[in-house]
């Protein structure tokens, strides 16, 4: 039961019925009208738009409108008071019935309460992480990996057919570089004295692993040949060695990919000339010159004629190159056919999760993908920024493995899979972000991690000391529901029928962290309660010989837990049983 939607529709059924009975001269637009919290919870349970929205189409000042909506919506049964504020929004104060019956519905689902049919089975697919195979995860990488994990997730629990999706880019100039890189840790493993890293290269001690292995294989089999014998070979291995411990890294956090993709595979393949021969097709490629760009010109800008991609007819500032001076394609003509070969797999609807350093990447992907699809397509890109790790006050600077950042293994090995996903969802994706290992970890409201995770201890010992006093915790959905009087045992019910709308809301805009703002606000809600019980024994979730009461209370209690349960399952954390 999803209260917001059922008086979504009341409301439109009460302007229904004003435009049945001559209110509006053409058929008002319902879709503009909205049922939400009001800001102010003083103001009553509900607020609708709808006399602001529909005002213009019924030829009526909005409060005028309003005086006549509240009117029709006062003869509901469920609403217990309507009025009118300010230059006319509606306020709906519902009967306590109605927050009850949400109760007993979330009782009656479960785990699965809150799950949504918004997405109509939607083909979603969502592609994160795809971090260059060119050496271990970082603390960027572990953001993006979170957020897109929670977001596939999410999508999934509101009604969406979801894929996740790994990019692996092993082609290009870098995997080259990582080649060269690991030849000269090779070299290195057979007894060659390396006395530096050449500038460029990758300068990592997870290298010298990788090229001892190699060694161990091959003996010397590599020296003194040209270049173009051995690349192909250290290429290959390191890429492999790394993506087999990129993948154990996220399968330690919780991440599991139902698609890699290789972008070596795609060039192969001949993509890349489909989606050109696509673009062609629709004259979206002409030979030209570009500006120089404005400010410091780039040490690469060449003043030639290219192959350029009509980039600025779809939204994008200057048209792209899809060629190189030497005849290859660009990164970006690869990613377009990337993101073509994703359309032709059946998505039209593409979510992309990037570093914030792709910033300037963004427009022209979408305009790419709106042209290679014939604005049949949809790219959504949402942007991690940097995460620095903390502790007691100092910046954690780096991994002695890595050389030059901190992995998502330290991160992991240091506070576990399930503190950092839930951390780094406390913040929305585009904010900057400090991971503080000493705040991850310690015990107190100021750590959402264990404040939420405490609540749902709390619910389990609730349930044991029923049990303990002899009172029965099964069947709740059938416990009195209307011994719940008192006005933080009402506020905790809203907040339980809140679920299903905070799972719609943070599917629709792409923003799992809304459910991390959703969960504190329960939790400290329930902490709230408990104390009061504390204070007030009449309160408490288990009151001797009251029984009936106390199974109501259990209700409440049972509720909780299981949108708690829900929220962390979204996240991929595992519910604490009880804290240690």
């Amino acid at each position: 039961m999803n209260v917001f939607t059922l008086f979504t529709a009341h409301v439109r059924s009460a302007i229904e019925a004003l435009a049945a009975a001559g209110a509006f001269p053409r058929p008002p637009e319902l879709y503009r009208v909205v049922v939400e919290p009001p800001r102010d919870a003083a103001h009553g349970d509900l607020a609708t738009n709808a006399a602001m929205a529909l005002a213009k189409d019924a030829g009526l000042k909005p409060r005028d409108l309003a005086e006549r909506l509240a009117a029709e919506l006062g003869k509901l049964p469920q609403i217990a008071k309507v009025e009118v504020a300010g230059p006319g929004f509606i306020n709906m104060t519902l009967d306590p019935s109605v927050w009850r019956q949400a109760l007993r519905a979330a009782l009656l689902a479960g785990p699965d309460f809150g799950r949504s049919d918004i997405g109509e089975s939607e083909a979603v697919n969502v592609e994160y992480v795809s971090a260059n195979p060119t050496g271990p995860l970082h603390v960027a990488h572990a953001r993006g990996a979170v957020v897109g994990d929670a977001l596939a997730n999410l999508l999934l629990k509101a009604g969406y057919d979801v894929t996740k999706e790994y990019y692996i880019n092993d082609a290009g100039a870098q995997v080259d570089k990582l080649g060269q890189s690991t030849y000269l840790r090779y070299r290195e493993a057979l007894g060659d004295h390396i006395e530096r890293i050449p500038e460029g290269l990758y300068p990592g001690e997870y290298l010298k692993e990788i090229g001892a292995a190699i060694a161990k294989r091959d003996g010397a089999r590599w020296i003194d040949k040209p270049e173009a014998d051995w690349l192909p070979e250290m290429r290959a291995f390191a890429i492999s060695t790394l993506m087999a411990e990129i993948k154990a890294d996220l399968e330690t956090l919780g991440v599991h990919i139902d698609v890699y993709s290789s972008e070596r595979a795609l060039v192969d393949s001949g993509a890349v000339d489909r989606a050109f021969q696509e673009l062609a097709r629709q004259d979206l490629i002409y030979q030209g010159r570009l500006e120089p760009p404005k400010g410091k010109t780039p040490d690469d800008w060449e003043d030639r004629e290219q192959t350029l991609f009509r980039a600025t007819k779809f939204g994008d500032e200057v048209d792209r190159p899809l060629k190189k001076s030497d005849g290859s394609w660009t990164y970006f003509a690869n990613d377009i056919a990337y993101h073509h070969d994703k359309y032709r797999r059946g998505f039209a609807d593409m979510i992309d999760i990037w570093g914030a350093d792709h910033g300037g990447y963004v427009k022209r992907m979408k305009a790419a993908v709106r042209a290679i699809t014939e604005g049949k397509g949809e790219l959504d890109v949402k942007l991690c920024q940097l995460v620095r790790v903390m502790k007691n006050g100092e910046l954690v600077r780096m991994s002695k493995r890595a050389g030059s950042f901190v992995t998502l293994r330290d991160l992991l090995d240091e506070v576990g899979p399930d503190v950092v996903r839930f951390t780094m969802l406390t913040r929305k994706n585009d904010a900057s972000f400090d991971f503080d290992l000493v705040k991850a970890t310690e015990q107190s409201r100021d750590n959402p991690v264990w404040y939420v995770q405490y609540a749902h201890a709390r619910t389990r010992s609730a349930m044991r000391q029923a049990a303990a006093a002899g009172i029965a915790t099964d069947g709740l959905a059938a416990a009195p529901l209307d011994r719940l009087s008192d006005p933080g045992e009402l506020a905790l019910v809203r907040l339980i029928a809140q679920w299903p709308r905070q799972v719609e809301a943070a599917a629709s805009a792409h923003e799992p962290h809304r459910i991390a703002f959703y969960l504190y606000d329960l939790a400290a809600a329930f902490h709230a309660h408990w104390t009061r019980g504390r204070e007030e024994p009449g309160l408490r979730f288990v009151v001797e010989g009251e029984d009936e009461l106390s199974r109501a209370r259990l209700a409440l209690v049972q509720g909780i837990g299981f949108v708690i349960g829900s929220g962390l399952k979204v996240f991929g954390v595992t519910p604490v049983e009880e804290m240690r």
